[in-house]
């Protein structure tokens, strides 16, 4: 009876004790690293093809202004005035009439923004009218300058061909023209710089309250 009790009691202390098992290895270098859990925020996500699409366009203002422009160019306004309507602005025919220096004077120091004075392209166009009797040559150059400004029609033909046949009444139409955009002739370029700066409103002066 004692030797089976000890028998008993020498297999139960003779158990295999339990294996451990491996511990989990770190992933591998060469596998990618699994994706950051996806948390809703809330704001739309943008997709890098809209992005380019957006990207390839200027700012709105500007890509307006550049359309505006474009559209000027290949489509040009028309005078404001026929080359014929003399007689619209009699002062400015009977001046050209008698003095064509004058009038073109005025139209040069305006084209040119005060490059140039009056005196100055008067005199050099009648200088270039007396001694060479082709004045319209040199006015005509400032016909095209006049037009690329405001974008004008090159009408009723060639700039240099309109002086040329028609030096009065092309000098009339540029004078009107100016003064159509708001130019006082007679006062030359600085003059209408100064007039605009007075025409601009300015804000009240506010006094400080009493103190005590």
């Amino acid at each position: 009876m004692y030797r089976s009790i000890a028998i008993s009691e020498t297999e139960k202390g003779s158990s295999p004790s339990p294996v451990p098992s491996a511990p989990p290895q770190p992933p591998s270098s060469s596998s990618p690293p699994p994706p950051p859990p996806t948390i809703a925020t809330g704001i739309p996500v943008q997709n890098s093809s809209t992005t380019t699409q957006f990207n390839q366009y200027p700012p709105t203002s500007l890509h307006h202004i550049q359309s505006h422009n474009n559209h000027l160019k290949s489509h040009p306004v028309p005078w404001s005035t026929g080359l014929c309507d003399c007689f619209d602005d009699f002062g400015t025919c009977c001046l050209t009439c008698w003095c064509p220096c004058i009038t073109f004077g005025r139209i040069a120091e305006i084209v040119d923004r005060g490059s140039t004075s009056c005196g100055v392209s008067g005199a050099l166009y009648m200088m270039i009218m007396c001694v060479t009797g082709c004045s319209c040559m040199y006015s005509c150059f400032y016909r095209s300058k006049l037009r690329g400004q405001y974008f004008l029609e090159e009408s009723p033909c060639t700039d240099c061909f309109v002086h040329c046949c028609c030096e009065e009444c092309s000098l009339c139409q540029e004078y009107r023209e100016l003064k159509k955009h708001g130019f006082d002739m007679s006062i030359g370029w600085h003059g209408n710089v100064e007039r605009q700066k007075r025409a601009v409103p300015v804000a009240p002066m506010v006094e400080a309250g009493m103190s005590r």
